[in-house]
């Protein structure tokens, strides 16, 4: 899977350069050229009309924090004016930029791209451990792989007590099964320890993966091997991946308004990915809130999506309410299906890596 991962860091840098690379060049101080540095065209204002670069580049520190600040976040009063209705009037939003008022908002990509950086630093801050910092085996739960070890070596030692006591040759064949399975959870715990591996989920027959799907297999085995690594590299491709959320969204917004004229996948595009973004933005929000220990954040999670995506809908689209609630049903269920279809895509690019 390695050369999918490079493709997908390829594909986001280069999305992200796009995005969030002024298309007026650097700015501030003030020098005295009277051509481009960048093309050499001769100078009239404050911005060469060949290329776009701004006349007076800079040399200073400052300067160069607030590049990073308007090329990051796209300050210049774009955020504060895109926000606002991304939360509220989504639909008057997205409608403006696809008519072309490009230059006063954040544009979404640029804007998916940074909640997408964002998200995933809010989950890595405030996950923690997420609980995962142990060691089970079977129905003993331990802080460590040394502390299963020595729990495991121990429940040895009193099967073999058990044993030298036991008279019937049934007792002595049970006794002998759970020695062999202790065992062999001994020989696997060692195996742990000698790769560093600290967190671990033991399963015992009952808990084996039962599919057909020999990738799922190995891949749920995995999981159920390490949880914790298992975590971390479905986050990882997550964020390597949650591009994919825009083309596996918008054939199922394009079947809202199939052979239409007037809506054309451009306008789709924009919809989906300023969606996306306020989902994120609202996780990271959600998040931050259930940190504090604020009530609610569970009603908000179920409540505030599907309210979003309807006025979003009705707005963009310019649609009757009758004309929208159809739609918006529909639009939840195809929601429901791509988030699928792009979580067992994060599944096989991530854990059967």
């Amino acid at each position: 899977m390695g050369e999918f991962e490079a493709v997908a860091d390829a594909v986001t840098g280069g999305m992200l350069g796009r995005a969030v690379e002024p298309a007026t060049g650097v700015r501030g101080g003030r020098t005295d050229e009277t051509n481009c540095l960048n093309c050499g065209t001769a100078l009239v204002g404050n911005y060469c009309h060949a290329c776009g670069q701004h006349a007076h580049v800079h040399r200073s520190l400052g300067a160069f924090a607030q590049d990073f600040l308007s090329g990051a976040l796209n300050f210049e009063g774009k955020t504060f004016k895109t926000l606002p209705l991304l939360a509220w009037r989504p639909g008057n939003l997205t409608r403006r930029y696809i008519d072309g008022e490009r230059a006063r908002f954040v544009s979404p990509l640029a804007l998916f791209l940074f909640s997408v950086f964002l998200l995933f630093a809010t989950f890595q801050l405030a996950g923690g451990s997420n609980g995962l910092n142990k060691v089970s085996v079977g129905d003993n739960v331990y802080h460590s792989t040394d502390e299963a070890i020595a729990g495991v070596q121990a429940k040895i030692a009193r099967l073999n007590a058990r044993r030298a006591k036991a008279v019937s040759a049934p007792d002595k064949e049970e006794i002998d099964q759970q020695m062999a399975e202790q065992q062999k959870a001994l020989t696997t715990l060692q195996g742990f320890k000698k790769n560093g591996i600290t967190n671990a989920i033991l399963a015992s027959k009952s808990d084996e993966v039962d599919t057909d799907i020999p990738l799922f297999k190995e891949a749920i085995s995995r999981a159920k091997a390490n949880p914790q690594l298992a975590i971390y590299k479905l986050q990882d491709a997550a964020s390597k991946f949650a591009w994919l959320l825009i083309p596996i969204s918008v054939p199922f917004l394009w079947l809202l308004f199939p052979f239409s004229r007037r809506f054309k996948l451009y306008d789709h595009s924009v919809f989906v990915t300023y969606s996306l973004s306020f989902m994120m933005l609202l996780a990271i929000v959600l998040t931050l809130v259930s940190k504090v220990g604020i009530p609610g954040v569970g009603l908000a999670a179920f409540l505030v999506p599907p309210f979003h995506m309807y006025r979003q809908l009705k707005g963009a689209y310019g649609l009757s309410r009758w004309s929208a609630v159809w739609r918006w049903v529909l639009l939840l269920t195809f929601a429901t299906i791509a988030f699928s279809l792009f979580a067992a895509a994060v599944v096989l690019l991530g854990i059967s890596d």
